[in-house]
């Protein structure tokens, strides 16, 4: 048996997936200025996809973010700017390494308790990796504003909630079903 033939079905359906879910990623980051929803992103991906897929779809929500606000949104080509790119890719997969563990650890309850779960530690390991860098690069009064956290907060159960519904919406209308791998 051809293993490489095998796993095409299962190689394409995860193509497919994380065209979609980069897809709306990426027309969130246009529509809300480069704020990408990082931490609900994640947390997707730790129930619906496996390891590998979870940060290719992170990686490139990422990179396609940053050409946002480089290229489009004219972000200032300086050391502070530039130093905050590689602080949000860490950030957003220390957020996806956290929401898996607890979509690991809580596998056997049901998708209502798993997905605020994984949402809210993708949320304090995102926030974490983000004040490091702040503390570094300036933005610590931001990064722990009770204000702007409580925004994103709300940003990013939207976001999680919105990211679930068409998920399945698009399951209904005859979607492949994704399979994360075992790890």
């Amino acid at each position: 048996m051809n293993l490489a033939k095998a796993h095409a079905p299962a190689a394409a359906v995860s193509a497919l997936w994380i065209s979609v879910m980069a897809a709306v990623s990426i027309a969130s980051t246009l529509v809300l200025a480069c704020a990408m929803p990082f931490e609900a992103l994640a947390a997707f991906a730790a129930l619906h996809f496996g390891r590998r897929d979870g940060i290719w779809l992170t990686a490139l929500c990422w990179a396609a973010n940053q050409a946002i606000g480089f290229g489009l949104l004219h972000y200032p080509v300086e050391f502070t700017s530039l130093a905050w790119s590689p602080g949000l890719l860490l950030a957003a997969l220390a957020a996806l390494g956290a929401a898996r563990s607890v979509a690991g650890r809580l596998a056997r309850w049901q998708a209502w308790v798993r997905a605020p779960a994984a949402l809210a530690v993708a949320f304090v390991a995102f926030k974490a990796v983000v004040l490091v860098f702040a503390l570094m690069l300036g933005g610590v009064s931001t990064t722990l504003s009770p204000y702007y956290s409580a925004v994103q907060i709300v940003t990013d159960s939207a976001f999680l909630l919105a990211f679930l519904a068409l998920h399945a919406m698009l399951r209904r209308l005859g979607a492949p079903r994704l399979i994360p791998a075992a790890a």
